[in-house]
Parts: C-alpha cells; sequence; structure tokens
C-alpha cells in the first residue's frame, strides 16, 4: 500500500486484514440470514437493497486498499462510510414493516453504526498519516 513507510496502512498487507473489512463482513452476513426469513424474505425489493447497501461497505473497503493510492482509499472509505448510513435507514423501513422485531432492529441498528465509526475511523487515521506525512516534508 503506498500510504508511507511508517503509516497504519502500510503495515496492512491484505484488505481482509482490515478490522473494518471484517466487521463489514460480519454485518453482511447478519444481513443476509435476517433477510431469509419470514415476510422480510419475500419483500425482494428491500432485501435486494439492504443487501446490496451491506456488500458495498465491504466491498468499498477492499476495492479503495487494493487501488493503492491515498486518495482513492479515502474515497472508496466514504462511500463504505455512507453504505452503512444506507443500512441503518433501511433496517427502519424492515422495522416499521414489521419484518424484524425490535431488539434484533436494534442490534443490527449498533453493528451497522459500529462499522460506521471504525470504517471512519479509518479514513480519519488515513487523512492524518497523509497531513503529518505533508508536514514533515514541507521546508523549515
Amino acid at each position: 500500500m503506498g500510504l508511507g513507510k511508517e503509516g497504519i496502512v502500510a503495515r496492512v498487507e491484505r484488505f481482509e486484514d482490515l478490522i473494518a473489512w471484517q466487521k463489514g463482513r460480519g454485518l453482511v452476513r447478519e444481513v443476509y440470514r435476517l433477510t431469509r426469513r419470514g415476510e422480510f424474505a419475500r419483500d425482494r425489493d428491500l432485501v435486494s437493497q439492504i443487501r446490496r447497501a451491506a456488500v458495498s461497505v465491504m466491498s468499498n473497503v477492499a476495492e479503495g486498499f487494493e487501488r493503492g493510492g491515498r486518495p482513492e482509499f479515502e474515497h472508496f472509505l466514504s462511500t463504505a462510510k455512507s453504505s452503512c448510513g444506507e443500512v441503518r435507514s433501511l433496517l427502519y423501513v424492515a422495522f416499521d414493516a414489521e419484518y424484524i422485531d425490535e431488539p434484533t432492529f436494534r442490534q443490527l441498528r449498533v453493528d451497522a453504526e459500529e462499522v460506521g465509526r471504525i470504517v471512519g475511523g479509518l479514513r480519519a487515521a488515513v487523512e492524518r498519516q497523509h497531513e503529518a506525512e505533508q508536514a514533515h516534508r514541507r521546508p523549515r
């Protein structure tokens, strides 16, 4: 990863090692498990949309990492974070349609919020790393 020899991401060799990707994968697993049940499973449009949003989280973390450049990685992390918001919004739809009960809704919302915070934290760390590198390179 071309983000600096001492940087956070430079120590990570594979996107699978990123906690943001791992947590995103867990969110996908739960969304798929949930959308296979009962009335929810029959709402094909909502199932498709919430699954795509969840998959977008982990896919954008992976794609951004594999691009190898900081600006691209930051962009894809922003997209991944926004997809967490989309998952949360769609969970409200599922809850309001009575496809999921309140405890399930709360837990998945918390999970999606956690993934969003982790992705956002990774993006901020990449940004801080870049700023530190730029400050180090400036003539004194």
